[in-house]
Formats: C-alpha cells, sequence, structure tokens
C-alpha cells in the first residue's frame, strides 16, 4: 500500500503572514541526567498542515472538537490546478471527481498554486462537499481571505490547508486527515496522508 504524507514538518513549516511560528521548548534532557527527554510546544493552532472549523470566521461556527470525523477521513480527490479557481474550473474538478468516484468528490484536495475565488467557493458550498484542502496557507487570496473562507465555512466545509503534494499524481485517494481535539478551538494541526487505492 502506497502512503504519502502531504503534512508539513511542523517547526520548520510555512507560517502565515502576522501568525506566531510554533517553537519547541527542551524541559528535560536524558544526556543533562533526566529521566527521559521531553518538550513543550508552543504553536499557532494554524500553523503548518492544519484545518480549520467554522468557528475560525463564524462566531457561531462549530469549534473543531464539534466537527464530525467523517469530513476529515474518506475518498478525497487530488485535482492539480494553478492560479485562480474560477466557478468553471469548481465544476470542472467536481465533475472529474465524481465520475473517478462519487464518494470522492466530498474531499476535494487541489494540487498547485491556487486561490479559491468567491464564485468557486460558492460552487463547492452548493455542492455540499465535506472538505476542501490546498496546499497555500489559506484558501482565498493571501490579502483578503475572509469572503471565500465566510462563504465555505459557512457552508460547513472544513478547510485543510498547508499540504504538500507535489509528489502526488491527480485521482482518487483515502485521506485521512484527523485534527488534534482542541476543545473549544477555531481550528487545528493535523498529520494527513493519502493512500492509493
Amino acid at each position: 500500500m502506497k502512503i504519502y504524507d502531504i503534512s508539513q514538518e511542523v517547526f520548520g513549516c510555512e507560517v502565515y503572514p502576522g501568525d506566531p511560528a510554533p517553537e519547541k521548548e527542551i524541559k528535560l534532557r536524558i544526556e543533562d541526567g533526566a529521566v527521559c527527554n521531553l518538550s513543550a510546544l508552543h504553536m499557532c493552532a494554524h500553523n503548518g498542515t492544519h484545518v480549520d472549523a467554522p468557528y475560525h470566521f463564524l462566531n457561531d461556527g462549530k469549534t473543531i472538537d464539534q466537527v464530525a470525523l467523517e469530513r476529515f477521513v474518506g475518498y478525497a480527490y487530488v485535482a492539480e490546478h494553478n492560479g485562480e479557481i474560477s466557478a468553471d474550473d469548481a465544476v470542472a474538478i467536481l465533475e472529474k471527481a465524481r465520475k473517478a468516484n462519487e464518494e470522492s468528490a466530498k474531499r476535494i484536495l487541489v494540487k498547485g498554486d491556487a486561490t479559491v475565488t468567491p464564485e468557486a467557493a460558492k460552487v463547492f458550498a452548493e455542492a455540499g462537499i465535506f472538505l476542501f484542502g490546498n496546499e497555500s496557507q489559506t484558501v482565498g487570496p493571501l490579502d483578503s481571505p475572509m469572503a471565500v473562507h465566510l462563504i465555505m465555512l459557512g457552508a460547513e466545509i472544513v478547510l485543510l490547508e498547508g499540504i504538500r503534494l507535489s509528489e502526488v499524481p491527480e485521482g482518487v485517494y483515502l485521506l485521512h486527515a484527523a485534527p488534534l481535539n482542541l476543545g473549544g478551538a477555531d481550528g487545528a494541526p493535523c498529520r494527513a496522508t493519502l493512500m492509493c487505492l
């Protein structure tokens, strides 16, 4: 079975402008006479490969612990696209996914330097997909991501951001991107993987 790790390493990850970078604090070292090695982590919930819950942009939205795990685990479709994703592009991606495997059209992952437009976000929202993933640290334009987040999170689409798909061909996979169970949080890091069918 081929398994693709599509996650960033946390301490060397890409960080969204203005977010705090992750830090590791060494609390104990065996070489210093301690019984074990022990680290403490300090990081933003949106560092590296992570998921956004609706609460990230919607004050009455679900927090990460309230989102059903089925949204993060299941068949997914990887589609390659560079540049802005228009409404027509979104329709084409969904059609390709449905033709390959109806179930995979519920979780769409976009490989490449892609930016979701509000028009595309509406197509994905109307299609009722469970999850949308992309390689950027945000789904919308870097300088104004709010509109796209409001549309997609408002439709309870969880956003898997900061994935790495350069080694992954287009097609159907089994996705596992369950987030850490952070009660009341707006998002969480995850170790996202894809498995070939």
